[in-house]
């Protein structure tokens, strides 16, 4: 087959540095959000949803058929990091943390995602962050280690 195709959604969760408050600042959340839909796009992969919280970020992206996971973490993050710094409401200080999680995301399941990332802050308002991610790997059936998961 001469033509190469690929449709992989993956919802991406990573949270700030320390999971600092760097994103409680509603005016800048939303430019945050908006600036990680940029930098999405710029990576030539489908932005379907961002969202998140005071400490978090959710993503429900494509990724093109020569994106990997690690290099499109890395860039989202390095990017958004940089303009964080000098925007408006940022911190010189933000950063996002070391780790993440990229969870596979059906076709048909993509609208169901979707919405789950655009009500973050009521899913916050019964469960905290560690909570979500938990019930987040556990549906996934991933163990992770409390050790080192939340640094």
């Amino acid at each position: 087959m001469p033509q190469s195709l690929a449709q992989v959604w993956l919802h991406f969760v990573f949270s700030t540095k320390d999971r600092r408050l760097y994103l409680q600042n509603d005016e800048f959340r939303v430019e945050m959000f908006q600036m990680l839909a940029h930098q999405i796009k710029e990576l030539g992969c489908t932005c379907a949803s961002v969202g998140g919280h005071i400490d978090h970020v959710h993503l429900l992206a494509g990724l093109s058929r020569t994106t990997t996971i690690a290099k499109f973490v890395e860039a989202i993050k390095v990017e958004t990091s940089k303009w964080a710094k000098k925007a408006k409401g940022g911190s010189g200080l933000f950063a996002w943390q070391s780790g993440y999680g990229a969870f596979s995301v059906s076709h048909s399941r993509c609208e169901e995602v979707d919405d789950y990332i655009r009500r973050q802050a009521e899913h916050h308002k019964k469960l905290t962050f560690q909570e979500e991610f938990r019930a987040i790997c556990s549906r996934h059936n991933l163990t992770i280690d409390e050790r080192y998961v939340w640094d």
